[in-house]
């Protein structure tokens, strides 16, 4: 029988402390969610809500609905428009092998380096122009753009990796190339795609300043405007503005723990040949 070394139990020890500082803020959120207005100045500030108060969560239920909901039209736009456009080119970098693919793979790592706020400012013209400013189908597409070099990239390292024989062997059964991306190598790659729309509906949900720069005149709003309009210059609502942030978490966090298993197993495909 082994037993634990000093050394292993001061790596444990270090390892809590440190969960426990990157915790604190949540748990910090969900604490000043259950407190009274009254008592968010107490010096020194309540560790528990002693005196808890519901009313910060039936501010999300009377006033943030509407803006949860298109919060999830949002992300599930997103997620849809950008696996129809990621898949298809990663399936082409990755086998068709299409002339200029790798400047094309350096132009898609360099658009993600980009800011946001350049790119809203861009968006902000051209939907003006288009008349797609204040819209949902605006603001799908621009978060739309966050996510497709990065889905296109988790593709191609994906897809790389399928056996060529696979893909002839559908050849030969008479498949075209449109049929065998749909039937052959689409089921094939259920772990890259996952990954790619958990992490396209992640960067929907939690954006801001897309969603304030393209959206912030127009009726439907997401969540994260929704919490910003508590906010104010002479009121800050922070109960209610910590109890909408604690029911926006949720769908972030159950979306996380189902598809662990898929991202870790699609976030790492290609790094390694068999």
């Amino acid at each position: 029988m082994t037993t634990s070394t000093p050394r292993a139990w001061w790596k444990t020890g270090v390892g809590l402390v440190l969960t426990g500082l990157m915790l604190f803020p949540v748990y910090w959120m969900i604490n000043v969610s259950f407190t009274r207005d009254q008592d968010m100045r107490a010096s020194p500030p309540h560790l528990f809500p002693t005196n808890g108060t519901l009313d910060g969560y039936r501010a999300v239920l009377d006033q943030q609905l509407p803006y949860l909901g298109t919060s999830f039209l949002v992300g599930l736009g997103t997620v849809a428009l950008t696996v129809a456009l990621a898949a298809p080119a990663g399936y082409a970098l990755a086998k068709l092998r299409p002339p200029g693919g790798p400047a094309l793979s350096f132009v898609l790592l360099i658009a993600q380096m980009i800011p946001g706020i350049i790119m809203a400012m861009g968006f902000y013209a051209i939907f003006l122009t288009l008349g797609v400013l204040n819209t949902l189908p605006g603001l799908i597409l621009a978060d739309t753009t966050l996510a497709v070099p990065f889905g296109v990239l988790i593709f191609t390292a994906f897809m790389s990796g399928i056996p060529d024989e696979l893909l002839q062997a559908a050849v030969v059964d008479g498949a075209g190339r449109l049929r065998t991306f749909w039937s052959v190598v689409l089921p094939v790659s259920r772990n890259s795609i996952v990954t790619v729309s958990l992490f396209a509906f992640l960067w929907s949900w939690s954006d801001f300043i897309f969603a304030s720069t393209l959206a912030g005149g127009g009726d439907h709003q997401p969540i994260t405007l929704g919490i910003y309009h508590y906010i104010g210059n002479n009121n800050q609502q922070w109960n209610a503005i910590m109890a909408t942030a604690v029911v926006a978490s949720i769908p972030a966090a159950v979306l996380l723990i189902l598809a662990q298993r898929y991202v870790s197993m699609g976030v790492t495909a290609g790094a390694v040949k068999d």
